[in-house]
């Protein structure tokens, strides 16, 4: 079976994300990737679950939306900008970057402007 492209990866974990399948998106992880965020590193699956289960907790809220502003793929790096709004919060601006190796996400960073609605 052909290795996943970067591409391929990204749709997926996008489209998993989108159903609210936090296994799903955490299937697309290496057993060691790193994940930085705002408030540090995650380190492998288990360490991400509770991120993604906070978000899809929050995004699967009625009245939810996604807006992908930019996607940009060179080789095993991916990028994208987007907004979002929730309940409870407006992600005025958001960004995450992606390195795909070998049909799995191997690190990955996130940063957003997040203005809370309450």
């Amino acid at each position: 079976m052909a290795v996943s492209s970067t591409s391929d990866v990204l749709d997926r974990h996008l489209k998993s994300f989108a159903e609210y399948d936090v296994d799903g998106v955490l299937a697309d992880y290496s057993s060691d990737a790193l994940f930085f965020v705002p408030g540090g590193s995650l380190k492998g699956p288990d360490a991400i679950r509770p991120l993604f289960e906070g978000l899809v907790s929050e995004f699967a809220k009625p009245g939810s939306s996604f807006t992908m502003q930019m996607r940009c793929i060179e080789g095993d790096y991916a990028y994208i900008l987007w907004t979002a709004e929730t309940a409870d919060n407006s992600y005025e601006f958001a960004t995450d970057t992606f390195v795909v190796q070998d049909g799995k996400i191997t690190a990955q960073s996130f940063a957003a402007k997040i203005k809370p609605k309450r």
